[in-house]
């Protein structure tokens, strides 16, 4: 399929990007569920695996509707290449197998999802060591690095509590240390944030969340330069074998048709929300990027079109009266994920962040207090409705 792609907007660039026709002419993108790849000789074979010639060999090393995925996800981006992962933690695991070595050195923000924090923390077995500091702290990501730092790793807006991270800022302190600067960007998605654009070298995604949309499949993804990604981390992805699923990758390009749609919807209903919820009375606080009353309002605007799905509060009575709260729910669905079409609500201290010690969660401000809540796209006067009944549930336990 020929592709005008000059001035092209990412509403159409998340329709139309990648999908290069096959002879029989198919409208949707074409599912290739093959494991393997036929050569046309001997030839050819030994072209392909010695790397004198570019085509298929086998689907852990690349798959046709995989591809288009990538070439999509990449071009939304504003990145040169982007490598699908079979989740958003493997993809973070291959930036870290990829880029590091033993005695190498991490920094990464104290705001991040549980199993993350853990992930790095595990590297500390293998020699590659990492310090925590807090997101919004500048000075405290420069005091951090050393000779050795090789990563700067962060997500922002931070899961739960929308903390930002100053990206083009923690870019410069990355590049200076001689490290690489690598944004975590599932809460935002390319149609909200873009970090490539203000300095950051990998961006990695959970496709499972807002990209897929309607919580069908586990995916990941990395994107940056051609070198970056074609290097190290496509060979340690290639070797180890967390690759994406064709099906699922055919169900993710789906999910980007509608994401720059979907992406606006979330954003209006989690602000509207956000902002009713700041006058409830059994509400202390809220935590949304795009309330005018959150201290990092400015560079909220700066660096993200819109505030994302994603909003989380703390509601009086302790652990008691966010499970009264959340037990109450009648139409919001009580799951961990996220980014679905379907509101979810969650207590982050004992499900996402629950293996994280009592310290870890203090210094994330997860506290026993805290709910979070997944936008989703219903009828914002059902979700207020199936809060009030959670209201009233937190003011009995009492």
């Amino acid at each position: 399929m020929q592709e005008d792609k000059e001035h092209r907007h990412p509403e159409t660039e998340a329709i139309r990007t990648g999908h290069h026709r096959t002879a029989e002419g198919e409208h949707s993108e074409p599912l290739f569920l093959t494991s393997s790849y036929v050569f046309d000789n001997a030839e050819q074979a030994a072209a392909r695996f010695g790397g004198r010639e570019h085509g298929n060999i086998y689907s852990r090393t690349g798959n046709p509707t995989t591809r288009i995925f990538e070439e999509r996800l990449a071009v939304l981006e504003g990145g040169e290449r982007a490598l699908a992962t079979a989740s958003g933690m493997s993809a973070i695991l291959a930036v870290c197998m990829g880029l590091l070595r033993a005695g190498d050195h991490i920094v990464a923000s104290q705001s991040l999802f549980g199993p993350t924090a853990a992930l790095l923390q595990m590297l500390g077995r293998f020699g590659i060591n990492t310090t925590f500091v807090p997101l919004d702290d500048i000075d405290a990501w420069r005091r951090a690095c050393t000779r050795h730092t090789r990563l700067l790793f962060l997500e922002t807006p931070s899961n739960p509590l929308s903390v930002l991270g100053d990206i083009a800022a923690l870019a410069d302190i990355a590049h200076a240390a001689g490290a690489y600067l690598a944004v975590d960007n599932s809460f935002c998605t390319p149609i909200l944030q873009r970090p490539l654009a203000l300095g950051a070298d990998l961006v990695v995604h959970s496709a499972t969340k807002y990209i897929d949309g309607q919580g069908r499949g586990l995916g990941g993804a990395v994107v940056g330069s051609e070198a970056l990604i074609t290097g190290d981390i496509f060979v340690f992805v290639r070797t180890a074998g967390p690759v994406m699923s064709p099906f699922n990758a055919w169900i993710f390009l789906k999910g980007l048709e509608t994401l720059p749609l979907r992406m606006e919807a979330h954003s209006a209903r989690a602000l509207a929300l956000s902002t009713w919820l700041a006058g409830q009375p059994l509400v202390e606080e809220v935590f949304y990027s795009h309330l005018p009353t959150h201290p990092q309002y400015a560079l909220a605007r700066a660096q993200q079109s819109a505030g994302g799905g994603v909003l989380a509060f703390r509601v009086r009575g302790g652990q008691k009266g966010a499970f009264a709260l959340i037990n109450a729910s009648r139409l919001m669905s009580i799951t961990a994920n996220l980014g679905d079409t379907k509101t979810t609500v969650t207590h982050p201290a004992t499900t996402t962040h629950g293996r994280l010690t009592p310290e870890a969660r203090a210094a994330a401000g997860v506290g026993d207090e805290l709910v979070r809540i997944s936008v989703g796209l219903e009828s914002l006067d059902d979700l207020k409705a199936d809060l009030e009944g959670g209201f009233a549930a937190a003011r009995a336990c009492r």
